[in-house]
């Protein structure tokens, strides 16, 4: 079955900030607006985060995420859920600081790096890769993804998101 995108417009989306509270220019919303005029910009701080509550469960395949380059993250981690459990660590993923593209796909046999109790510890994309960069996410089904922004590119901590697609299966 191909990969949709499962954000949709029943999809809850909330964020750790926006820049001085400018939802209007700057506001989740602009993150999935596919326009390459628009983006999230996230406030100051050590540390920023999105949260996707989906309106039912979906089966993870993908992550595309398109930062502003010197204001993106230098770990991703992608924690998930069930509908009424505590999120649980699914990734690390360590993307580029760059204005392209940077698209996961579903890791096939053992995770990189990790045991069967650890999340798996994943790779940099290719820099050599013309157009988009790479890197893996372990395939999940559950109701909730937060994806937390550390160790912004930027010295006061702002992430700057053009592009954030979730792709995978409707359950």
């Amino acid at each position: 079955m191909p990969l949709q995108p499962l954000v949709c417009a029943d999809t809850t989306t909330r964020v750790s900030s926006v820049l001085n509270r400018d939802v209007k220019q700057f506001g989740k919303q602009h993150m999935f607006d596919a326009s390459e005029e628009t983006c999230w910009n996230s406030d100051q701080g050590s540390c920023q985060w999105v949260t996707l509550d989906f309106p039912r469960p979906v089966k993870v395949s993908q992550l595309q995420v398109q930062f502003q380059g010197g204001f993106s993250s230098r770990l991703c981690t992608l924690e998930g859920c069930r509908a009424g459990e505590e999120l649980v660590k699914i990734s690390e993923l360590y993307p580029q600081d760059s204005h392209a593209m940077q698209i996961s796909f579903a890791m096939c046999g053992p995770p990189l790096g990790g045991g069967a109790r650890s999340p798996p510890r994943l790779w940099r994309g290719d820099e050599g890769t013309v157009g988009n960069l790479r890197f893996q996410v372990e395939e999940k089904v559950l109701d909730r993804l937060k994806i937390t922004f550390e160790n912004s590119t930027d010295f006061f901590g702002r992430i700057v998101v053009y592009h954030l697609g979730v792709l995978g299966e409707r359950l």
